[in-house]
C-alpha cells in the first residue's frame, strides 16, 4: 500500500511498515485543507488530530483506507467516508493508561490546587496556611460515565486512592466487562441521575455524538453536589461550556479539563479560554494520550490494523453498518468450482435482488463451499429453483433476516 501519514508518527512504525513491502510517506506538516490536493495516488491515510473532511473523499482516486491513529474518530467525517466505499479503522485502548493517568492528576491537583500552590513558590510567596486546606480523596465516591476500556483504568486506579467507584447500570454490557465491574468493586446506578447527586466526582469518558452533545448541561450540573468535581479528558462537546462557566461562578462546582469545544486545530499558538482561565478549574492541553507509552502502543496498532486489512479484515472499523442490512439470507451450498457464485449473482441481478452482505467459506478439503448471501427482498420461488439448477449447486435455503420478509424452505 501507499501510505500517507498527515501526522507526526513514531519513526519504528514507518521502518516495520516498509520492511513489509508498503511505502510510506509522512508529511506532519500537511493542514486539513491542504489535505484533499494531497491525497491522489494514496491508498491510506494516517491521521491523529488532523480533520479528514469530505473533500478528501471526493478528491481521492485510490483510497481505501484511513486510520484514525487513536480512539475517536469525530475529526473524520465517517459518513462521507462510508458514500466512498472507505474504510475508517482506529486504534481503541492503546491509551487508556495515559488518559487515565492524567484524569487522577487533574483530579490531585484540584484537591490539592498544585498548580496554584506551583504559580505562588515560583513567584516568591509562602501561603501554608491557605494551601493546608484540602478534602482529600480516601472514602470519596467517584461516578464513571463511559466504563470502557479508559473508565475502566480511571476505576482501577481510583480505587487505589480508596475512592469508592460507581458507574450506569447496563443491560447490553458484555459478561467480561460485568465481571470486570465485579472485580473492581464498582457499584451500577440504575440512572444518570442517580450517579451524579450521589458522587463527589464525576469523571467523563465518553465519544463525541450526537447523544453526547452536551451531556453536562444546566440540569445535570444542578444535580452534583455543592462543591463536587467534574472531570473531563473526553471530548470537549460533551459539556455546554456556558453551564459549566455559570456553575463555576456560582461556587458549585469544581472542574478539571483536558478538552475544550473550542479548542485550537493546531498544536501551539494563541488562544483564550474563559472556561480555562477560570480559578476552580485546572486547564491541560489536550495531552490525555500524549505519553511515549501511549504513542508507541497506538503506532503498533496501525501497524497491526494494516496487517489486518491486507489479510482482508477491516479491523476496528467504524462505518461499517453493525446490522445485517437484507432481508433474508440464501444459503448456497455448492461445490469450490470456478464461476458457480458468479452464476448466482447473475440471477440475483435479474430478478433486481440487490446483495447487501456475502460471505462464502470453503468446506474442509477443499471440494464444497457455502455462501450466505443477505439480499434486500424476498426472492420468487422460480429465482430459487434458477439457482438450484446452476451445475455444481448442491442446495439452496432461505432464512428470514427481518420480522417483514417471509420464510422460505
Amino acid at each position: 500500500m501507499h501510505l500517507l501519514f498527515a501526522d507526526r508518527m513514531p519513526d519504528q512504525t514507518l521502518v516495520d511498515l516498509e520492511a513489509r513491502g508498503h511505502t510510506c510517506v509522512m508529511e506532519p506538516g500537511l493542514a486539513a485543507d491542504e489535505l484533499a490536493g494531497r491525497i491522489a495516488g494514496f491508498d491510506g491515510l494516517v491521521v491523529r488530530s488532523t480533520k479528514v473532511r469530505r473533500a478528501v473523499f471526493e478528491a481521492a482516486d485510490r483510497l481505501v483506507l484511513v486510520i484514525r491513529a487513536g480512539a475517536g474518530t469525530n475529526t473524520i467525517d465517517t459518513d462521507a467516508a462510508a458514500g466512498h466505499g472507505v474504510f475508517v479503522c482506529n486504534v481503541p485502548g492503546r491509551n487508556a493508561a495515559a488518559v487515565a493517568e492524567l484524569t487522577l492528576g487533574l483530579l490531585l491537583a484540584i484537591d490539592r490546587r498544585i498548580a496554584d500552590n506551583v504559580r505562588d513558590v515560583r513567584d516568591g510567596h509562602w501561603d501554608k496556611h491557605t494551601y493546608s486546606k484540602a478534602q482529600g480523596l480516601l472514602g470519596s465516591t467517584m461516578g464513571i460515565i463511559g466504563l470502557g476500556s479508559i473508565g475502566f483504568s480511571v476505576a482501577e486506579r481510583a480505587a487505589a486512592f480508596g475512592i469508592r467507584v460507581q458507574a450506569l447500570a447496563k443491560p447490553d454490557r458484555s459478561a467480561a466487562a460485568s465481571a470486570r465491574a465485579e472485580e473492581l468493586g464498582i457499584t451500577l446506578c440504575d440512572t444518570l441521575e442517580e450517579l451524579v447527586s450521589t458522587s463527589d466526582i464525576v469523571t467523563l469518558h465518553v465519544p463525541s455524538s450526537e447523544a453526547t452533545r452536551h451531556l453536562v448541561d444546566e440540569a445535570f450540573l444542578a444535580r452534583m453536589k455543592k462543591g463536587a468535581i467534574l472531570l473531563n479528558t473526553s471530548r470537549g462537546d460533551v459539556v455546554d461550556e456556558r453551564a459549566l462557566l455559570a456553575a463555576l461562578d456560582a461556587g458549585a462546582v469544581r472542574a478539571g479539563l483536558d478538552v475544550f469545544a473550542d479548542e485550537p486545530g493546531h498544536g501551539k499558538g494563541s488562544w483564550d479560554s474563559p472556561l480555562a482561565r477560570h480559578p476552580n478549574v485546572v486547564a491541560t492541553h489536550h495531552i490525555g494520550a500524549s505519553t511515549v507509552q501511549a504513542q508507541r502502543a497506538i503506532a503498533a496498532g496501525v501497524t497491526e490494523i494494516v496487517d489486518a486489512f491486507m489479510s482482508g479484515e477491516a479491523r476496528h472499523c467504524v462505518n461499517l453498518d453493525p446490522d445485517r442490512l437484507g432481508s433474508v439470507t440464501l444459503t448456497v451450498r455448492h461445490l469450490d468450482r470456478v464461476g458457480v457464485l458468479a452464476q448466482v449473482l447473475d440471477r440475483l441481478s435479474t430478478a433486481h435482488l440487490n446483495v447487501e452482505h456475502m460471505v462464502n467459506r470453503v468446506f474442509r478439503g477443499g471440494e464444497a463451499a457455502v455462501a450466505f448471501i443477505d439480499v434486500q427482498g424476498a426472492p420468487p420461488e422460480d429465482l430459487l429453483d434458477a439457482v438450484r439448477e446452476i451445475p455444481h449447486v448442491l442446495g439452496v435455503s432461505v432464512v428470514m433476516l427481518s420480522e417483514s420478509s417471509g420464510r422460505r424452505p
